[in-house]
């Protein structure tokens, strides 16, 4: 059983963990909304990832702050928002909690190791984030003990019941 005041879960990680596809279906598992926050950048920074160029943070306040308002409308749009963002470091998850209780936001970190997740990106097609920009999110992910972390090496079907069940626990 979830938190009665859960309203928002944040699936983070790096490019290649598979965000979107546990995303969609752990929102469609609750019967709320899913979202994808590659969708809500602006073009100049898709255009630099593109270029295999990593966006500093400059590019990413705009973003972070997009998000977080979006995150605000949907609570009167759904009782169940998922979202889908790296939110690598620390920082970037302050941003999009703002002023949340731990129980009205949750961060779940898909976790797995540099060569599953190299191996992912190899194979997938048309997305403006290249594989040679994974190092980099490597390096700038900073795990916090309030996340909630769940492999990866298992199907979507499993991880979205692994999140479920932690976040049952939690």
């Amino acid at each position: 059983m979830l938190h009665p005041d859960l309203k928002t879960i944040i699936i983070m990680g790096v490019s290649g963990s598979g965000k979107s596809v546990v995303g969609s279906l752990l929102a469609a598992r609750l019967e709320g909304v899913f979202e994808d926050g590659d969708d809500f950048h602006p073009p100049s920074n898709k255009a630099k990832m593109s270029a295999g160029t990593p966006l500093n943070d400059d590019d990413r306040w705009p973003w972070y702050a997009t998000l977080r308002q979006r995150i605000e409308d949907m609570r009167h749009l759904t009782p169940n928002y998922v979202l889908a963002c790296s939110a690598l470091k620390p920082i970037y998850r302050d941003k999009l909690r703002a002023h949340d209780h731990p129980e009205t936001l949750r961060f779940v970190l898909l976790d797995g190791t540099k060569e599953l997740i190299a191996t992912r990106l190899a194979g997938r097609k048309g997305h403006f984030m290249p594989p040679t920009l994974l190092d980099s999110q490597l390096a700038t992910l900073d795990p916090t003990p309030d996340i909630i972390r769940v492999s990866i090496d298992q199907t979507p079907e499993e991880i979205v019941n692994d999140i479920l069940k932690k976040l049952g626990d939690s």
